[in-house]
């Protein structure tokens, strides 16, 4: 008589195995592969290792996992053992296709003695008898579906359809932990994908060259915290010989701050041929970022005309630290009585004008060099920048390379970016100050 099929149940639903009934090291081996595999963050190993181990301790036919395809409701064939009729991605519907989509449906395992007498199944190898189908599931999130096929009537006992429950187990928890972890490395990949090309960009809008001004030498160096920069710097053609100079720090840090530096450099490049000066240039710009920018966004930036004929410079500050200038007679912050961050509220921008005497030094400069700190909380400050800016051969390399000795290992937890201002006269050593452009490694 042929034996009828068994309806859906769960793991409580089946009775206590006969200990008889159960092959004592295949069980045992099959117990400490189940606990072995959650160890695995490889989901292809995990899914053919699990199909060669079960179809070779229970003899079966045919060994099937489907994994669920959430985005399309649909089962997709991961790993085969013993399919003749269908290859790795075949797909079945959730819930309208043989057992497999019905187990998907109702989260229960299946069991058919004879597959002949089950309604869902759906022929594939012509030996099969017998055949269960075991839901792969996470507490609420379907996995996918287990499924052995066997070429005798009623193969399974009930101990190896526990074991294999208790082995399913195993396998959704190893599944979902081998899925977050393809998931979280494919999206870290792409962040650093992302990253390199918007470092790359953020490179090329920094200037390639220091300007070419008779009886000066001007030259700058960002170095980033981190693999993105919100420090930006540049050199500014202007009519009549003048130089437009500017040096600005975006709020935030990352990918956003990069967006937001590049917008600002492209409206500020095009307000600076206005030939309106560095306060009427930053109002325009502010009006422009207060209608744009994000709320809570906003950049703070120094911006000097400088004009070699007349060796005059004057300077617009928004919320920046002053720049330092350092001369035979002393040294002097130049401060300016307006100018909030751009990109907050409506603000006006003071210009103040210095001259640049033969001897003249100044320095433009982020707070990633002033407020570089040690673990102690104790930071370069505004008193060694003065003291190296005093030394006639400091360069923007010197500089930085300071600041690193000074935090000692710490590493520069904010980018720091400076652009030097000198007379030939009042400078020493080769013509150049620096690598113009160079966006320094940040692995202090």
């Amino acid at each position: 008589m042929a034996a009828s099929p068994r309806t859906d149940f769960n793991f409580l639903d089946l009775p206590a195995p006969d200990v008889s009934d159960v092959k004592i090291a295949e069980l045992l081996r099959l117990q400490k592969f189940a606990q072995r595999i959650t160890a695995s963050l490889d989901l292809d190993e995990i899914v053919q290792r699990i199909t060669d181990e079960v179809a070779a301790s229970l003899g079966c036919v045919e060994i099937n996992i489907y994994l669920h395809d959430t985005s399309n409701q649909e089962l997709v064939l991961s790993g085969s053992c013993g399919c003749s009729l269908h290859g790795k991605g075949h797909r079945l519907k959730v819930g309208t296709e043989g057992m497999v989509g019905h187990v998907a449906a109702t989260r229960k395992m299946r069991y058919a003695p004879d597959v002949s007498l089950d309604p869902y199944y759906k022929a594939c190898e012509p030996d099969t008898r017998s055949e269960v189908a075991i839901p792969l599931h996470v507490e609420s999130d379907l996995i996918g579906v287990f499924t052995a096929s066997h070429c005798e009537l009623d193969a399974f006992s009930i101990a190896q359809l526990r074991l294999l429950q208790g082995l399913c187990s195993h396998l959704a928890v190893a599944v979902h932990n081998a899925r977050r972890f393809h998931d979280e490395r494919e999206q870290r990949e792409l962040m650093s994908r992302e990253a390199e090309e918007a470092r790359s960009i953020q490179e090329a809008l920094l200037p390639r060259s220091s300007p070419l001004i008779p009886g000066f030498r001007v030259s700058g160096l960002s170095t980033p915290a981190g693999a993105i920069g919100g420090d930006w710097y540049d050199f500014i053609p202007l009519e009549n010989g003048r130089w437009g100079l500017v040096l600005a720090d975006v709020s935030g840090k990352g990918t956003a701050a990069a967006l937001l530096m590049s917008a600002t450099r492209g409206m500020l490049r095009s307000l600076a041929q206005t030939g309106s000066g560095p306060g009427e240039v930053l109002t325009r710009l502010n009006k422009l970022m207060v209608e744009d920018f994000p709320c809570g966004r906003f950049v703070t930036m120094v911006y000097a005309e400088f004009d070699p004929g007349t060796r005059k410079l004057r300077v617009a500050s928004a919320g920046h630290l002053p720049p330092l200038l350092v001369d035979p007679e002393g040294y002097r912050w130049i401060t300016n009585q307006d100018g909030l961050p751009l990109g907050i509220a409506t603000s006006k921008f003071s210009e103040t004008e210095v001259t640049l005497g033969p001897q003249a030094r100044l320095a433009i400069y982020s707070d990633g060099i002033t407020e570089a700190a040690l673990d102690s909380g104790e930071e370069y400050g505004p008193e060694r920048l003065l003291a190296k800016m005093q030394s006639s051969d400091t360069t923007p390399e010197s500089l930085l390379l300071d600041v690193r000795k000074f935090v000692n290992g710490t590493g520069l937890r904010d980018d720091a970016t400076v652009i030097l201002i000198g007379a030939r006269e009042s400078m020493e050593g080769p013509a150049s100050l620096a690598t113009p452009g160079a966006l320094s490694s940040s692995s202090d």
